[in-house]
């Protein structure tokens, strides 16, 4: 029994303590609360006179700087108006300065317009005197104006002629002095070293006969065996009354060559009828291929040019049977070479390019006879066609004279074709040619005015002018010489060069009584 009074009094305490400590615990909470937010109203008030202080203070120093920058601008425009005003008196000293120059000027206009009139008044003056004066001279010369201006000009151009022929003269005696010792060494040296002879061909050749009864078999029934050879090697065979001998004719030296193959190989086998001239004519064809090969081939390996096209090397050797004037033109291209090649040593220039043009200059006269256009076309066309270098192109175009040099070697293989052509022997030409080139020779140098007479001497080599002394002085004849020479230059073809030698001579008489 006090058991459960005890623990229903406990009970009750515990129900009764509990709002109690409740209501306590309510009224410490509350008063925290006011007591922060006391705090916290302190720290508001405290923040805004914080804030107001600093608020003034930065208006305070806004208004500093506001003042600064005004001081700063006032003392600006002062300094920029004392400019201006500086400006402005210069300007206006310009202005006087610029009034009193223009006042001047127009003084000075006034001036220089009464000087005109002056001036043109007297002109009229002096042109009325000029005009006296010339009718006056008129008058005692007895020329009229333009026959005195005439004269005067003629006058004139004899002195410019004179100190034109004397400058001439001056120059190619200074170039000569320098010239001639290099060139003739440098010449000289080259042909010393490529001396060569060639032989004289011509447009026949010769097979000997081992009896005159072989001409009847080379004939034939009705003449069907020479006509077969003819018809296939397309050269003319002359059988005639020389003893054991037929002449073989034919402008082509390739095709004249199968045809006295094919005769001998005829001649040594002994059976000569169409189908054995047929079998020989093709194996006189494949020998003289084989030599055009060999030929061309020597002549690549004497002159050193490497790394020619095998088509070119063929067309090499087949200038082994083309002729010009008489001398052997892969004779003739082997010399121009090693010409080339040597004076380019001399002078330090490009050696195997010299050598290579040399070489392939006259390449065209192996196709002339088959092919349109000149040997320096065709050559050119050739070169082009196995992309051969340019420079060699322009040596083989310019070695006559159809385009100018565009290399130092380019000329030196038209002068190494000169030399080649016109040492003594290396050509021949037919007497009415030789006749008809010095005939064309005399007639150019008489058609100039004041020449007496002309020698074309040293077979065509040389011109001797005689000149009409009362006409031609001595300086005049410098003149008409350079004249002449460009004359035969443009009008004639020849071997080498020309030289052409004037020769004045007055004569004065006086007998002694």
């Amino acid at each position: 029994m006090n058991i459960v009074i005890i623990v229903a009094a406990v009970l009750i305490s515990g129900v009764v303590c509990i709002p109690i400590g409740m209501i306590i615990r309510k009224k410490t909470a509350e008063s925290k609360i006011q007591g922060a937010e006391t705090e916290a109203k302190k720290i508001v008030e405290n923040a805004k006179k914080d804030a107001e202080n600093i608020k003034k203070e930065e208006i305070i120093k806004a208004k500093e700087e506001i003042m600064n920058a005004r001081n700063e601008l006032d003392q600006e425009i002062k300094e920029r108006r004392g400019n201006i005003q500086l400006q402005e008196k210069r300007i206006i000293q310009k202005e006087e300065n610029l009034e009193r120059r223009s006042e001047s000027l127009e003084k000075r206009e006034k001036e220089v317009e009464k000087r005109d009139e002056e001036i043109e008044e007297k002109k009229t003056e002096l042109q009325e005197k000029i005009e006296e004066q010339l009718q006056e001279l008129e008058r005692i010369s007895g020329l009229s104006k333009e026959e005195a201006t005439k004269q005067i000009l003629n006058e004139l151009n004899k002195q410019i002629t004179n100190e034109k022929a004397m400058l001439i003269r001056d120059l190619n005696e200074k170039f000569k002095e320098e010239a001639d010792k290099n060139a003739k060494e440098i010449i000289g040296y080259a042909i010393q070293k490529c001396a060569a002879d060639h032989t004289s061909e011509t447009t026949v050749s010769i097979v000997n006969l081992p009896n005159d009864d072989m001409k009847g078999r080379i004939i034939g029934r009705e003449g069907r065996n020479i006509k077969t050879i003819e018809t296939l090697t397309g050269i003319d065979l002359i059988i005639d009354d020389t003893p054991e001998a037929v002449v073989i004719s034919g402008f082509d030296p390739l095709r004249r060559e199968v045809a006295k193959l094919t005769l001998e190989k005829l001649i040594d086998d002994g059976r000569i009828h169409p189908t054995k001239i047929e079998e020989m004519v093709e194996k006189a064809k494949e020998e003289i291929a084989a030599v055009i090969k060999s030929e061309g081939e020597r002549a690549v390996l004497e002159t050193g040019v490497m790394g020619l096209n095998p088509d070119l090397i063929k067309l090499i050797g087949k200038l082994k049977y083309r002729t010009s004037y008489g001398q052997n033109v892969l004779n003739h291209s082997i010399e121009v070479s090693n010409l080339a090649r040597i004076m380019a040593e001399e002078l330090g220039l490009d050696a195997k390019l010299a050598r290579r043009a040399g070489l392939l200059h006259d390449i065209g006269k192996a196709l002339d006879h088959d092919m349109e256009g000149t040997h320096v076309e065709i050559g050119v066309e050739v070169l082009r066609k196995y992309k051969e270098n340019e420079k060699v192109i322009n040596a083989v175009e310019a070695h006559h004279g159809d385009v100018e040099p565009q290399t130092i070697e380019a000329a030196l293989v038209q002068a190494a074709d000169a030399i080649s052509a016109s040492r003594p022997g290396a050509r021949r030409e037919t007497l009415e040619a030789y006749i008809k080139r010095l005939e064309q020779l005399e007639e150019i140098a008489n058609s100039f005015e004041g020449v007496d007479k002309s020698f074309a001497i040293q077979a065509g080599r040389e011109v001797r002018i005689m000149v009409k002394p009362e006409k031609i002085s001595d300086s005049q004849m410098t003149v008409l010489g350079r004249d002449i020479a460009k004359k035969i230059e443009a009008e004639m073809d020849y071997p080498g060069q020309i030289k052409v030698n004037m020769i004045r001579e007055t004569r004065t008489v006086e007998y002694a009584k």
